[in-house]
């Protein structure tokens, strides 16, 4: 059906993916050339410009396709020794019919943690935040790391404090980049908040009733912001 739709609009794809399914409905990616210009009257936008505007079901179905087209580009060839690579029946991975290596979707795993210290809550912006803007902190997990160790290390590197009583929250697949959101509530063990500015532009601790501009409802770090407060009555 999207295909037909690329077709209507004048549009030929490079190359098609196979989402899964929207309901019953089959969903497929619509790979366009770079080079491609939109058809009169429209615009291309990226996901995170209309982030606010999709359904939520759209939403997360257009994540996974900005995810797999990227991958599926990437990958066409060999990283080891240059041939082209084949996709494989009954998965979503590619191989090297030269030397066998396999290529898979590679995503980013990332915690997000929402410190806790009785009724008040740290949050912090960063530089590319929009205007007014607190979140809850976030980064990568290293290689050899547990997701607590990771918990720890990113809270003291980014604003100098401590916590303790780590607790998994949820996840949420986020592409940007190829991430996944791995949530968590911490509690503030000590230290004082010394952000690092190469990294927050501010970070300060809220209570209840008085925070400041909070990330999209559709964000996990907005559903544990909500959570504290529903569980604060």
């Amino acid at each position: 059906m999207l295909t037909t739709a690329a077709k209507d609009l004048g549009l030929e794809p490079v190359r098609r993916q196979y989402l899964g399914l929207l309901g019953r409905q089959q969903v497929v990616s619509a790979e366009l050339d770079e080079a491609a210009d939109p058809p009169e009257g429209l615009v291309f936008e990226n996901l995170r410009s209309v982030f606010s505007l999709l359904p939520e079901e759209h939403l997360w179905i257009a994540n996974r396709a900005i995810q797999v087209v990227e991958w599926d580009r990437d990958h066409q060839f060999c990283g080891r020794c240059r041939a082209a690579t084949e996709d494989q029946p009954g998965e979503r991975s590619k191989k090297c019919p030269r030397c066998g290596l396999s290529a898979y979707p590679r995503l980013s795993p990332a915690v997000i943690v929402l410190v806790e210290h009785g009724d008040e809550i740290l949050l912090a912006r960063s530089p590319h935040f929009l205007p007014g803007v607190y979140s809850t902190l976030a980064g990568f997990v290293e290689p050899g790391e547990t997701l607590e160790e990771t918990v720890a290390r990113e809270i003291e590197e980014e604003v100098g404090v401590q916590v303790c009583e780590v607790r998994y929250f949820g996840s949420q697949p986020w592409p940007f980049p190829n991430s996944l959101m791995i949530g968590f509530r911490a509690r503030y063990a000590g230290g004082e908040l010394a952000p690092d500015p190469d990294e927050i532009e501010d970070a300060r601790w809220f209570r209840v009733d008085a925070l400041p501009k909070l990330p999209s409802r559709i964000s996990i770090a907005r559903s544990m912001i909500e959570t504290f407060l529903a569980e604060r009555g």
